[in-house]
């Protein structure tokens, strides 16, 4: 088990290579949620993400000349590539075929050598550990590690420093090293004048829940498939190293789904002009779905900000979509001039905003004398969405409401 020995060492390794990042409260989030909320941007940490803070710890210790090996979708890639080049040592990389180009050419650019191998992270580690032994080269975990968890832990000093009054400290978990490290120096620090320690909240992607399965079962548990649009925490199981650390420093898993996560983007966008990855934005995502219990000071880690300008796109859309933000409705009119002109009059009487209009006469099982019209609106949240439907239905119009 790490221990504040091994916290302390690691803080003093990565002083001058990690950025400071420092606590911000949010006025904003506050405001919406009910309670003090902090957020600790990580997203704008070197390479990107918290990662930079194990990989320079585990790196710090190694003998000059020594090739160095990793395995990531992108955050443990960058975050190796750089602190094995501020060593100068060489680092080969692997990732899987699905790594967002991005992601791969920013580990190129930190000067790894990056080789594509298998479809998710576990297979690229995989394939990693095996080049590494023949190759009697050194493989950094990328959770499974006491340096590389003390080196993550160095977020928790800080917090405790930063934020000496917090009730809850969320946390985003895929394999488990960086809320092993957070908690650890958390429940490990020194009495903060009589409160006790804050709670510890780590947050999972629904469709990659494998530490919440793993404490169910008493053992490390892989999963069989993933499905979450988090890929940074998109890990089929932890260790038994991160698994003990979480069994004794944290107080309670919870999940998130890809609506949530993809609103707490948004959000995340919108009102603290933050641009974060889903894997980051979890911990946010589980406040604002009320998850997270309490009404004193939460603070949310936001771990990581490389998100592929594509999938932002993506993101973007969805959370709009599962904010309530977006309505599309199919309407049936009478096929005759001036129908649709009087459909779109009744919703500008609304005062609604028309993203799209789609007219449809074929391939539909309408009468010969009717149409199908699909307006895609711009409403403010999901009691607006109702309030346009029925508004429409009382005028007469015949309306569905489509996801």
């Amino acid at each position: 088990m790490v221990t504040r020995e091994d916290l302390a060492r690691a803080r003093e390794r990565v002083r001058g290579v990690v950025r400071p990042t420092h606590l911000d409260r949010s006025d904003t989030f506050s405001r919406l949620l009910g309670r003090p909320v902090a957020l600790k941007p990580e997203h704008l940490q070197r390479t990107g993400s918290f990662k930079i803070r194990g990989a320079t710890n585990f790196i710090s210790t190694l003998a000059p000349g020594t090739e160095v090996v990793a395995a990531s979708a992108g955050n443990h890639a960058q975050g190796v590539a750089l602190a094995a080049a501020r060593a100068g040592l060489t680092a080969t990389i692997f990732m899987p075929t699905s790594a967002a180009l991005p992601k791969v050419e920013a580990t190129r650019n930190y000067g790894g050598s990056v080789r594509f191998a298998g479809d998710t992270v576990d297979d690229a580690i995989a394939e990693a550990k095996a080049y590494a032994a023949g190759r009697h080269a050194t493989f950094v975990p990328p959770f499974d590690d006491p340096l590389v968890i003390a080196g993550q832990g160095t977020i928790g000093l800080e917090l405790a420093e930063e934020a000496p009054d917090a009730e809850v400290v969320v946390v985003p978990v895929g394999g488990g090293g960086l809320i092993s490290g957070v908690a650890a120096a958390l429940k490990t620090a020194p009495g903060r004048g009589g409160r006790p320690a804050p709670r510890v909240v780590g947050v999972e992607a629904a469709g990659a829940a494998c530490m919440a399965a793993s404490l169910a079962a008493g053992s490390p548990v892989r999963l069989a498939a993933l499905a979450t649009m988090a890929d940074g925490i998109a890990i089929k199981g932890p260790s038994l190293l991160t698994l003990a650390h979480v069994r004794a420093y944290v107080d309670e898993i919870v999940t998130v789904d890809d609506d949530e996560i993809a609103r707490a983007v948004v959000l995340l966008l919108e009102r603290a002009k933050a641009v974060v990855e889903p894997a980051g934005a979890v911990g946010l995502a589980a406040l604002l779905a009320g998850k997270i219990g309490g009404d004193g000071l939460a603070v949310a880690v936001l771990s990581g900000g490389n998100v592929d300008p594509f999938l932002l796109l993506q993101l973007i859309d969805r959370g709009l979509s599962a904010s309530g933000r977006y309505l599309i409705l199919r309407v049936q009119l009478e096929d005759r001039p001036g129908a649709l002109a009087a459909l779109t009059a009744a919703v500008a009487t609304m005062g609604l905003n028309v993203l799209a209009v789609e007219h449809h006469r074929s391939g539909l099982l309408l009468p010969m004398e009717q149409v199908e019209v699909v307006l895609t609106l711009e409403t403010r949240d999901p009691g607006h969405r109702t309030e346009v439907v029925d508004g429409l239905r009382a005028q007469g119009y015949r309306v569905e409401m489509t996801d």
